[in-house]
């Protein structure tokens, strides 16, 4: 009898584990768009990024370059963030609303609330506007994730990753990353 609650047991967080994962893959509304990926001249996937884009160099943001997007794409949203930190997602960079026509952004963006060709930048867990590069005390990965959405967000200069993912919800067409790693 005991044994057959622990079958059930792990059944049913089996079940409640991948319904999480389907409502995750639900939100992406497109993955046909095969060419849609994120680069960066700075570094390649999984490579340690320069410190000249950290808190021990020059903390500007990283050039960064993607693929093109489907023709339902409105406007795209770029988040940096870093899933190792110890008090859980710690946001590095919110940039939405960029135009679906851009295929890029050069290094040093700067840290202003609307850039005239590249969106709106939201606030990121340093408490500012704009990139706030890696400073962990031991090795991180941080993730650029863009997002190409059938939207554009209704949202001001300065909203959190929250607001913003809370807005893109259910308006994703496809998904690009670009993982990079950091630390002393």
């Amino acid at each position: 009898m005991l044994t057959a609650m622990k079958v059930a047991r792990g059944i049913i967080l089996v079940f409640v584990l991948s319904a999480g994962c389907i409502r995750e893959d639900a939100q992406v509304k497109d993955r046909t768009i095969s060419n849609f990926s994120l680069t960066s001249k700075a570094f390649k996937q999984g490579d340690m990024i320069p410190s000249k884009y950290t808190c021990d160099g020059e903390d500007v943001s990283p050039p960064l370059s993607w693929g093109i997007v489907s023709d339902g794409t409105k406007t795209l949203t770029l988040i940096v963030d870093d899933p190792d930190a110890p008090r859980g997602i710690f946001t590095h960079w919110v940039l939405f609303n960029l135009p679906a026509a851009v295929t890029n952004l050069p290094e040093g963006v700067p840290r202003l609330d609307r850039l005239d060709s590249w969106g709106i930048q939201g606030k990121n867990d340093f408490g500012r506007k704009g990139y706030g590069g890696p400073c962990p005390p031991k090795r991180h990965t941080y993730r650029f994730i863009l997002y190409a959405l059938d939207i554009e967000l209704n949202l001001k200069p300065g909203a959190t990753r929250q607001e913003v993912l809370k807005a893109m919800e259910g308006h994703i067409l496809a998904r690009a990353e670009l993982d990079g790693k950091y630390g002393k």
